[in-house]
């Protein structure tokens, strides 16, 4: 992979990894699915009068725009509520043994047993944060997470479906498909929408800001470009560096403490992480024309 390339995937993880960290803030002004559905809309809007139109993969946009949009920020982001944001970030990492196995099942790629063998530590470290003793009440939050790992590695795989469909007319069409979506969500599921919107301040406004600009426009921009650009192989292992930063401003900027559980939790779920996305030896990149 080319340096610059390199470079720009790992600025889009610093600004994910942070993302937990914006949600956090963002939930104190909005709740979660509606100030994703205010996200999603701006960013649409934004992107929609000047990006290329997907011709003739407009219904898989609109299939992306539910696993990806409704479904994955849906879960992830309602889950977020009852647990650290340093949890979620090391939770939601289980989409890459998700995705491997996805594969298998899909694709007929071949496991092998250390990609396995990675597997079963990735679930063994989220145990272990789930048996965490003030993890007893949130269980439930961290499932909606895991679920969503689950919905990220299915989104992962529609990308790659749609082959040669511009990045940013996708990401801006999804947007918009997603924020209606999400917006009826929020409407069946929870309240008081407009007093929150009327009364939102800084930290509810900086995060949806933060959430649009950094997050969406700039890094799922560079995401799907390259995503199109380089086997899928060599771009997933740049999510590893997601928890890294994720953990750091869950425990520098919320001040939110890791327990030793927690912390061993953490190392097995990613050293599985790393076990699975670790190109067999005689693997060469495969970066497309």
């Amino acid at each position: 992979m080319r340096l610059d390339h390199a470079t720009l995937l790992t600025g889009v993880m610093v600004f994910w990894g942070l993302n937990f960290v914006a949600a956090k803030f963002g939930y104190r002004d909005f709740e979660p699915m509606f100030m994703l559905s205010i996200r999603f809309l701006i960013m649409g809007i934004v992107l929609v009068p000047f990006v290329t139109l997907p011709r003739g993969k407009m219904l898989h946009v609109f299939g992306l725009s539910f696993t990806l949009g409704s479904l994955h920020f849906g879960l992830m982001f309602t889950g977020m509520t009852g647990v650290d944001a340093a949890v979620a970030a090391v939770a939601i990492q289980l989409q890459v043994p998700f995705a491997a196995i996805l594969a298998a099942i899909l694709f007929k790629d071949y496991l092998g047993w250390q990609r396995i063998l990675g597997m079963v530590g990735a679930f063994i470290g989220i145990a272990l944060i789930a048996g965490e003793p003030r993890m007893e009440s949130n269980l439930f939050h961290l499932g909606l997470i895991i679920a969503a790992s689950l919905v990220f590695a299915t989104s992962t795989i529609q990308v790659k479906a749609m082959g040669d469909a511009p990045p940013l007319g996708v990401l801006g069409w999804s947007s918009l498909f997603a924020a209606p979506q999400l917006f009826l969500l929020s409407m069946i599921f929870e309240e008081n929408h407009w007093r929150d919107f009327a009364a939102a301040g800084a930290h509810g406004w900086g995060a949806i800001a933060y959430m649009t600009v950094c997050v969406g426009l700039i890094g799922y921009g560079i995401w799907y470009s390259l995503m199109h650009r380089y086997s899928v192989n060599y771009i997933m292992p740049f999510t590893l560096l997601v928890p890294v930063f994720g953990v750091l401003g869950g425990v520098w900027i919320l001040e939110e403490q890791m327990t030793w559980q927690m912390v061993i939790g953490s190392i097995l779920t990613m050293a599985g992480v790393v076990t699975i996305t670790r190109p067999p030896k005689t693997a060469d990149a495969h970066l497309k024309s």
